[in-house]
C-alpha cells in the first residue's frame, strides 16, 4: 500500500467535521481492494451445518460465517438483493446496502512543526515517563486544558499501570505504523488487517487534508495520551474518503474479538441502523470487550450507529455512547443528541499524532469517543473492584453534571444523564 501525503511543514484545514459522520461520502474502492459486496444479509445456521451448504441453500457467499455461534453472513449483488433476486434464493429478510454505509470524516488543522521527531513521544510510551508538571500537561501543552477538565493526572495516578497488557482495537482509517508516536505501542504485526483493501497492512493511505487520511492515527494517539501503556491495534476499515462498508466494519469487530482486544473503539457510524455490525458487537461484548461508540456530529436529536444501540441493558451492555461538548461544558455546535445518549467528553481542538511526523488538532466526536476508551484501558489494567459488565456504566454514572444553573437546556437529558467525563470518578468508584 502506498501513502502518499504532503510535505510535513504544510499547514491545512480539512473540510468536514470528525467522526460519525452520516454522509456517506463515494464508496469507489481503490485498485486491488477486497470485494465489495452491494448489499449483505445475515442468515441463522442450524447447528452442524457447513459454509458450503450454506453457500449452496442460498447460491450466495457467505463471507462471515460461524457454526458455532449459528450466523453466517450473505453477500449479494444489486440484482440478488432485488425483490426477484430475493426470490430467487429463498430469502425472506431485508438486505442490509453495504457499500460506503459508515463513514468518519474531519476537520483538522495541521500543524507547522513536529514535535515528534524529537522523540519525546517515544521516550514517553517506551520508558513510562511521567507527562504531568505540576499539573500541567508536558507531553503535548496544547491538551493541558482538555486533560485537567477530565481529571487525567488524577487518574493516571489511580491507575498507575496506565493500561498496561490492555488491548485497544482502533477500527478506522488506519494509523500511521510508522510513527514514532505508536513505537512499542502497537499489536504484533500478526494481528493488523486492512479490511478495506483486503491485506495485512492498515496503514493510513491518502492525500493530507483530503477525506479521513489521519482520522485513526489521531484517534489511536488520543487514546494513547490517555492510557500511555496501552497497546493499540489498528484495524483499517475506511477508505481515503471517509466511507467504509458494513461487511468490512463487522469483520474487523469479530477480529478485534477474536484477538483479545479489551476495548473496541468505533469513532464512525450511519443514519442506519445495521443488524450485521450491531450482532458483531453484541458477539464482541459476550467475549469481554468493551465498545465505544461516537454519537455523530449533523447536529441532529438523534444518535448516529452503532451508538445509538449502546445503551445500558439488553444489548448495550458493556458499551458506551459518546459526544462532544466543548472546555466549558456546554455541546459542542456540531454533536448529535438524544436520550440515549450515555457520556460526553472534550471533542474540540484536540492534539494528536498525524500522519508523517504532524502534530494535528481534531475536533468532533471521534476525538471526543477515544478518552473514554483510555479511560476504560485505565481502569482495566488495574483490575476493578467491580464487575466487567457494570464499568461503562459507572464511568457513565460518575461525570460532571452539564446541566446545572440552566446550563444546556435545550439539551437537558440528552448528553448523558449526568454528561462530562471525569476520570477521576470513575476510577475511584470502580477501583
Amino acid at each position: 500500500m502506498v501513502k502518499r501525503s504532503t510535505a510535513a511543514l504544510l499547514i491545512l484545514s480539512a473540510l468536514a467535521l470528525a467522526g460519525c459522520s452520516q454522509q456517506a461520502p463515494s464508496a469507489a474502492a481503490p485498485q486491488g481492494a477486497a470485494a465489495r459486496p452491494s448489499h449483505v444479509m445475515q442468515v441463522r445456521v442450524p447447528a452442524g451445518t457447513t459454509r458450503e451448504q450454506i453457500e449452496a441453500t442460498y447460491g450466495a457467499p457467505a463471507v462471515m460465517f460461524d457454526a458455532a455461534e449459528g450466523y453466517a453472513v450473505l453477500a449479494l449483488s444489486a440484482a440478488q438483493a432485488s425483490p426477484s433476486g430475493l426470490r430467487a434464493l429463498s430469502l425472506t429478510e431485508t438486505p442490509e446496502s453495504n457499500l460506503g454505509a459508515f463513514s468518519a470524516s474531519a476537520v483538522a488543522t495541521v500543524q507547522g512543526r513536529s514535535m515528534w521527531i524529537k522523540g519525546d513521544f517515544n521516550l514517553w510510551t517506551a520508558e513510562g515517563r511521567s507527562m504531568w508538571i505540576k499539573g500541567q500537561y508536558d507531553l503535548i501543552p496544547e491538551n493541558n486544558l482538555n486533560f485537567q477538565i477530565i481529571r487525567l493526572e488524577q487518574a493516571q495516578t489511580l491507575a498507575p499501570k496506565l493500561g498496561q497488557g490492555i488491548k485497544v482495537a482502533v477500527i478506522d482509517t488506519g494509523v500511521d505504523v510508522e510513527h514514532p508516536a505508536f513505537a512499542g505501542s502497537l499489536a504484533p504485526a500478526g494481528e493488523w488487517r486492512d479490511f478495506y483493501a483486503g491485506d495485512t497492512n492498515p496503514d493510513e493511505e491518502g492525500v493530507l487534508g483530503e477525506g479521513g487520511y489521519g482520522h485513526g492515527t489521531g484517534v489511536a494517539g488520543v487514546v494513547l495520551q490517555v492510557a500511555p501503556k496501552a497497546t493499540i491495534l489498528p484495524l483499517r476499515v475506511l477508505g481515503p474518503d471517509g466511507s467504509g462498508d458494513v461487511l468490512h466494519v463487522a469483520q474487523a469487530i469479530d477480529w478485534a474479538a477474536a484477538k483479545g482486544a479489551q476495548v473496541i473503539n468505533l469513532s464512525l457510524g450511519s443514519d442506519e441502523r445495521s443488524a450485521v455490525v450491531q450482532d458483531a458487537i453484541k458477539r464482541a461484548t459476550e467475549r469481554g470487550a468493551l465498545v465505544v461508540a461516537s454519537a455523530g456530529n449533523e447536529n441532529r436529536p438523534a444518535i448516529s450507529y452503532p451508538a445509538h444501540d449502546m445503551v445500558s441493558g439488553g444489548v448495550g451492555e458493556r458499551s458506551l455512547s459518546v459526544g462532544s461538548v466543548n472546555t466549558a461544558g456546554l455541546k459542542s455546535s456540531f454533536s448529535n443528541y438524544s436520550s440515549n445518549l450515555e457520556l460526553v467528553a472534550l471533542g474540540e481542538n484536540v492534539y494528536t499524532p498525524g500522519p508523517d511526523g504532524l502534530l494535528v488538532s481534531w475536533t468532533g466526536t471521534s476525538v471526543a469517543t477515544p478518552m473514554a476508551a483510555g479511560g476504560l484501558a485505565l481502569a482495566l489494567s488495574q483490575t476493578p473492584r467491580v464487575p466487567l459488565k457494570d464499568l461503562t456504566r459507572k464511568m457513565a454514572e460518575k461525570a460532571y453534571d452539564v446541566y446545572s444553573n440552566g446550563m444546556n437546556a435545550p439539551y437537558k437529558d440528552k448528553l448523558g444523564k449526568k454528561g462530562l467525563l471525569n476520570l477521576e470518578a470513575f476510577l475511584k468508584d470502580v477501583l
